[in-house]
């Protein structure tokens, strides 16, 4: 088993979403390490869930402003940030 892991390196964990930071992927690594004792999975769920929600939030509003920066000037790239927000196609 040893052999293994000395010559199968352990695979990184990407983000499935932009807004998730590696602190986030670093919790859920632990969370998912800490399904045999209840209480503290869920003490790490909780600030998975705390630290998601932030970051999601962040990322929104960043794109908010953007978008509002560009609403005039770049109305192409306006556009392109509404899709990668909502996950629609716009069609322009």
């Amino acid at each position: 088993m040893e052999a293994a892991t000395e010559v199968i390196p352990k695979v990184k964990r990407k983000a499935k979403q932009k807004w998730m930071t590696e602190e986030i992927l670093i919790l859920m690594e632990e969370r998912r390490c800490a399904k045999g004792n209840k209480e503290k999975y869920e003490q790490i769920h909780k600030k998975v869930q705390e630290k998601c929600n932030v970051s999601k939030e962040n990322w929104i509003n960043e794109k908010y402003k953007k978008i509002e920066q560009q609403r005039k000037h770049a109305p192409q790239t306006m556009y392109r940030n509404i899709e990668e927000i909502t996950g629609n196609q716009l069609g322009v």
